[in-house]
């Protein structure tokens, strides 16, 4: 295997460490690679440590594209986990063009899109016996290469795991009933800084706690990101009706998310008993579990929020205007860019008063919306939204700084169905449409 390593800022693999966003860590990386190395173990770190590394420039007209090749000596996570920083150090004295490399892609696995993202990528191949049967590198460098890494990899004997950059669940125990489900949701009762909120799971290995348009498919690849603005408008161009009574952005992307369309919102409830509902519904054959949230009402939005405002109008920019986004730069540059000015000018369709300025770190914040009750599957449900920005993650064991969570492992779920019924807690009433009612009705009075 080896480390693919990706950046649009120019010159900074002549440096000696880079942050990368924790989000852009296993892009284009295969689902089985993606699940072993998602927990940064010590042990991981050290495999991950053990890969040569290819150091890439995005690829980019405006100058030439250098490719390096290396090692890792450090991985680090920063900002409770939202960047990880990397060390690495380069052999210069290895000459790689990146015609080289771009003949070999196909066999290394590097694939259209990534060459124009800034990503961290592992992929399943020998890279550096594929350099040598390419007459790149000599047998000589090859081994050289090996016995540097090898000799930084002494900490392999021994390891003991990290405490602080493992991707652990934090499971609070487990329930097959309603009334001890009860019990232990009462007794994480919020803090008066603080609010409470819930999402179930049917399958607690299945399901992470990401919106649908960064999901990926078993090869790595984003299924709907990299067209999140034709997504957005085809379907409004094809049922304008459905959206003549939304007055923004974010009140549009609500709509979609209740359609099933890909979109930057995760759903949430208030009410736990509904995401008891949705833990149990399907895979009835596999462990469920609930998600708790602890959210701070500081980070806690409506619909009429600035904030909001600027991530939901993500949505319209192509691509590659959000690519080009840099966040290095001070607020009154970070403002001046091209894709900002578009944004801007997007915010300013439906806030006609809103200030030109962006805060750059608000465009990659995870915040809570409580959405308008203006549809019977919100108000039914108890309906909230968690709307991702760029790059945002949550890390699945502990959540991120303003929010915090917990998890309940559900089992007999066909015993929790029959007591939610109970309660009225059912199909008819969760999805609150003729079709659903029927379905319901019918399953209720079926010879058995």
């Amino acid at each position: 295997m080896f480390n693919l390593l990706v950046t649009g800022q120019r010159e900074v693999w002549k440096n000696r460490e880079y942050i990368y966003p924790r989000s852009r860590f296993l892009e284009y990386t295969d689902e089985k690679i993606l699940k072993k190395f998602k927990n940064l173990t010590d042990k991981n770190i050290s495999e991950l440590k053990s890969f040569p590394c290819l150091f890439m420039y995005e690829l980019k007209n405006d100058s030439k594209n250098d490719v390096y090749l290396g090692f890792l000596k450090n991985i680090k996570e920063r900002e409770n986990g939202t960047n990880l920083l990397i060390e690495f150090e380069i052999d210069f004295d290895v000459n790689i063009s990146l015609d080289d490399i771009l003949k070999l892609s196909e066999y290394l696995d590097i694939r259209k899109w990534e060459k124009y993202r800034t990503h961290w990528a592992i992929k399943d191949d020998d890279l550096l016996t594929r350099l040598v049967d390419n007459s790149i590198i000599n047998i000589q460098k090859k081994e050289e290469l090996i016995e540097r890494i090898n000799n930084r990899l002494k900490e392999l004997i021994q390891i003991k795991e990290n405490k602080y950059l493992t991707d652990k669940r934090n499971e609070d125990g487990k329930v097959s009933s309603l009334r001890g489900f009860i019990n232990k949701v009462l007794d994480f009762d919020g803090k008066d800084e603080s609010e409470i909120f819930y999402r179930g799971h049917s399958d607690k290995d299945k399901y992470k706690l990401e919106p649908s348009l960064f999901r990926k498919d078993i090869k790595g690849n984003y299924l709907y990101l990299e067209n999140e603005d034709k997504l957005y408008k085809e379907l409004i161009a094809t049922n304008p009706s459905e959206f003549m009574t939304d007055n923004s952005t974010i009140d549009i992307l609500m709509r979609m998310q209740h359609y099933s369309l890909p979109t930057r919102l995760l759903d949430i409830t208030s009410n736990p008993l509904i995401a008891l509902y949705f833990a149990c519904k399907s895979n009835i054959d596999k462990k469920g579990e609930i998600v708790i949230f602890n959210i701070k009402k500081d980070f806690i939005k409506y619909s009429d929020s600035d904030t909001v405002s600027c991530i939901a109008n993500l949505v319209k920019l192509p691509k590659q205007e959000k690519d080009r986004i840099d966040f290095t730069l001070v607020k009154e540059d970070f403002n001046q860019q091209s894709s900002i000015k578009r944004l801007l000018h997007l915010i300013k369709e439906e806030k006609s008063f809103f200030e030109p300025k962006i805060e750059p770190d608000d465009l990659k914040k995870i915040i809570c919306i409580k959405g308008k009750k203006n549809n019977d599957r919100i108000s039914s449900q108890s309906g909230s939204f968690l709307l991702f920005g760029l790059d945002s993650i949550f890390q699945e064991g502990g959540g991120i700084e303003d929010i915090s969570i917990s998890r309940i492992l559900i089992e007999d779920k066909e015993k929790i169905l029959k007591e939610l019924d109970l309660l009225n807690i059912n199909e008819s009433t969760v999805f609150p449409y003729i079709e659903n009612s029927a379905k319901y009705v019918a399953n209720k009075f079926k010879f058995k």
